[in-house]
């Protein structure tokens, strides 16, 4: 109808024209034009409202799932020895992890990490960092404020569970996870496919508001406001997504095995993938203190919903044309909650923790506490 009208117009404009050239009453024509354009006018914004309408409605559609992905949590295996029950990590941790500090200066659900923890937070990083580089990973470290398009384009917004921390005098916010500047940071471009895979590992700060965990996890660190994370993130060919996938879940898995961590892998839940993951494997490890598996590592496909979003594409060796890439994360290490595995599972009977081999030589102590 809004075409129609358009073309009305131009009639219009025309006969108004034609009408002075022949030194004809154009009054007739130019209050049609008029009622034309007036119309027009009131349809366009109508229609641009509608737009903007099904926009907001296409942007809650989240990515279709994989079809192996577990309509229910299925356990795939589980590795090294679980089962074992003991202190947990803050009475283990002493005066490492101040809560009460944390509450004075931040509120609830802030720490500070003090002595011989931070030495191995500090170890676990820069070990991590290196097993990556090992793997073909860049090491990145990226901003933690990002615009909205970051946060829409990865899938973040519409926030509808209110995990996001946004600036009140900045259109910025602060993210829950290095994977948004990630996947951003090839936004509106056309990478070369002889380059793909690009692999980044992304260690930063992460914020998150926990809206709705009031009285759950609130003893200890395992959920909190700010911890810090090693990011896994691949951009890949679709073609090679599912290996890719594996391939992250692999690393995971060296990872927790080197540090001694028994843990269980997890084909998530259809309806727990979120909006971005067609598809997600969760390492949970065995913690001591809680009698229970817990999330410490994810891994999500999301095929070619950022893509989409982000605008990120490549083109095909051979002139195959421009496809829009997949891309792909996974946590390398959650700081703050394998520090919580590696507290509890170390813990020996003389009071003493004992700290993997692998994190000594990156400065982490042999034992903590006793």
């Amino acid at each position: 109808e809004v075409e129609a009208l358009r073309a009305q117009q131009n009639e219009a404009s025309g006969a108004i024209a034609a009408a002075k050239r022949a030194g004809e009453d154009a009054g007739e024509a130019i209050a049609a034009m008029q009622d034309v354009s007036r119309r027009s006018k009131a349809l366009g914004e109508e229609l641009t409202a509608v737009e903007a309408e099904l926009q907001s409605s296409l942007a809650l559609l989240p990515n279709p799932p994989d079809p192996t992905a577990a309509d229910a949590d299925e356990v795939l295996r589980e590795v090294g020895e679980s089962g074992r029950e003991g202190r947990d990590h803050l009475e283990l941790a002493g005066d490492g992890i101040d809560m009460e500090a944390g509450a004075k200066v931040a509120g609830a659900r802030f720490a500070f990490l003090k002595g011989d923890l931070v030495m191995l937070e500090l170890a676990l990083v820069r070990w991590a960092l290196e097993v990556l580089r090992g793997h073909g990973f860049e090491p990145v470290i990226p901003p933690v404020l990002v615009r909205e398009e970051a946060l829409f384009g990865t899938g973040f917004l519409p926030d509808t569970e209110q995990q996001i921390y946004r600036l009140a005098d900045d259109p910025l916010y602060l993210a829950g996870t290095s994977e948004v500047a990630l996947a951003s940071l090839h936004a509106g471009e056309i990478l070369d496919g002889g380059a793909l895979p690009l692999r980044y590992a992304g260690f930063s700060p992460c914020f998150r508001r926990e809206a709705g965990a009031a009285g759950r996890d609130s003893r200890g660190i395992f959920r909190v406001h700010q911890f810090d994370k090693v990011e896994m993130f691949a951009f890949v060919e679709p073609e090679a997504g599912v290996e890719e996938h594996d391939r992250l879940l692999s690393i995971e898995e060296e990872i927790l095995g080197a540090l001694q961590i028994p843990y269980r892998v997890v084909n998530i839940a259809v309806d727990d993938l979120g909006a971005s993951a067609a598809k997600k494997y969760d390492c949970e490890a065995w913690l001591p203190g809680q009698g229970r598996f817990r999330e410490l590592t994810s891994t999500s496909n999301t095929t070619d919903f950022q893509a989409r979003r982000l605008d990120v594409r490549y083109r095909a060796a051979g002139g195959g044309g421009v496809r829009h890439v997949h891309t792909l994360n996974g946590t390398a290490v959650a700081v703050g909650r394998t520090i919580i595995a590696l507290l509890e599972n170390g813990q020996q009977e003389d009071g003493t923790v004992a700290i993997p081999s692998v994190l000594h030589a990156w400065g982490a102590p042999a034992t903590i506490g006793g």
